[in-house]
């Protein structure tokens, strides 16, 4: 089969991205469309790839002109990649893979890590739920079109696969989706993670690893550890907050912002602190099982991805690995940090956890079902054995190389 992998845009490092790079192991000889890539600004295993943009990706190299431009610039752009020389198309998106040309014969699978959320979940935007009345109706107009290219693109899709048991209602409700939506977790790429040999007394701060956007709340964690002097924060990331955050943080020395840090660093940092802090809803969450992998117990609101990937703390801390606070405000936070502090969690258990969430497993797991509605879409029926995959790298989809 011929097969092409495609993501929304390369410009950063997310949790998307992480999948993209687990779809480009099961499938090596995939080239991978995209918007818009940077090499500079997104994970360095994407440049031994075949990574082909639209023309937009020639002006457009960041997330900040992305979201600029995207209605309508990046949409037409995303509509004009052609990909109608492939048989197989597997995509990994929330806003716009889904918008590539692709054949009527086609198999499109895609891994919807949840529906486009200005479209469908307009609210959550500041910009959009502070808006005064003509730039509400503005958006309103927008957001209502952009429903419609959405769920008219999403139509192509044979078969939805999500992160999480948090996002599948979102799918069937914005999609309609022709066959029941799968879940296949996320990956953790346990070996880039490691447990520290130190005793547990010299792990001496909190830590968060997040963008800074309204939805993650850093901005509330750092209110909480002003109200706890004393207590150490690092906090590591990129994002439209991160001057609220700065300034919010000001006058507390305890806490300390990192950002760009290879991978070796961000390693070292999750392996010595106390615990991950993750005060947001997530639809699933990469970082609580990075931390997990380096052995290390995650703060987490309880709701969202972390029901599906961490194991809550209820009567024996030696056998969880997280800690679940009930609201979303300074209080229940500090709250949660104080009862941690009386606990003992152990490494070891947590190590084995997030081993369970490997990316071995999760390739092996794509490839597979991957594999199997091939033959189902193309045949009618499903083979144990798998298919031989001959990705065609010069097939002739139009595309910009990088």
């Amino acid at each position: 089969m011929k097969i092409a992998i495609v993501q929304d845009e390369l410009v950063r490092k997310g949790g998307g991205e992480q999948v993209t790079l687990s779809f480009h192991q099961a499938f090596p000889d995939a080239p991978i469309y995209t918007l818009s890539y940077n090499a500079d600004r997104t994970f360095p295993e994407f440049k031994s790839c075949d990574v082909r943009t639209s023309w937009f990706g020639r002006y457009v190299k960041d997330d900040v002109n992305l979201r600029r431009f995207f209605f309508p610039i990046g949409i037409w752009s995303m509509q004009a990649l052609n990909l109608e020389a492939y048989d197989v198309i597997l995509m990994s998106t929330t806003h716009c893979a889904k918008y590539v040309k692709v054949a009527r014969h086609a198999l499109v699978i895609t891994y919807c890590h949840t529906p486009f959320r200005l479209a469908w979940a307009g609210d959550t935007y500041s910009v959009v739920s502070g808006a005064k009345l003509l730039k509400k109706m503005a958006y309103n107009w927008v957001i209502k079109r952009l429903q419609q290219i959405d769920r008219k693109a999403a139509q192509k899709t044979h078969w939805f696969l999500t992160n999480s048991s948090e996002v599948k209602p979102r799918i069937e409700k914005a999609y309609a989706p022709k066959q029941p939506v799968t879940v296949i977790n996320p990956p953790v790429r346990c070996s880039y993670f490691h447990v520290s040999n130190e005793n547990e007394k010299n792990h001496d701060y909190y830590l968060i690893v997040s963008r800074f956007e309204p939805y993650k709340k850093i901005d509330l964690v750092i209110e909480a550890f002003n109200q706890m002097p004393g207590k150490k924060l690092v906090i590591v990331g990129k994002g439209s907050q991160e001057p609220l955050c700065r300034q919010l943080a000001a006058g507390n020395p305890n806490i300390m912002f990192k950002s760009g840090l290879p991978a070796n660093e961000l390693a070292d940092l999750y392996a010595g602190c106390k615990a991950l802090i993750n005060p947001q809803h997530e639809d699933y969450g990469i970082a609580p099982l990075e931390a997990n992998a380096s052995g290390r117990p995650v703060i987490a609101y309880g709701v969202g991805g972390v029901l599906d990937s961490m194991v809550p703390y209820t009567n024996d801390a030696s056998k969880a690995t997280a800690l679940f606070f009930k609201e979303q405000t300074r209080e229940c936070l500090v709250e949660a940090v104080n009862q941690f502090e009386t606990l003992t969690f152990d490494p070891v258990f947590i190590r084995k956890h997030a081993l369970k969430f490997d990316e071995g497993g999760f390739v092996e797991a794509i490839k597979n079902f991957v594999e199997n509605k091939y033959q189902l879409f193309f045949t009618g029926k499903t083979f144990s054995q798998p298919v031989i995959i001959n990705a065609n790298k010069n097939s002739g989809a139009k595309a910009q190389p990088v």
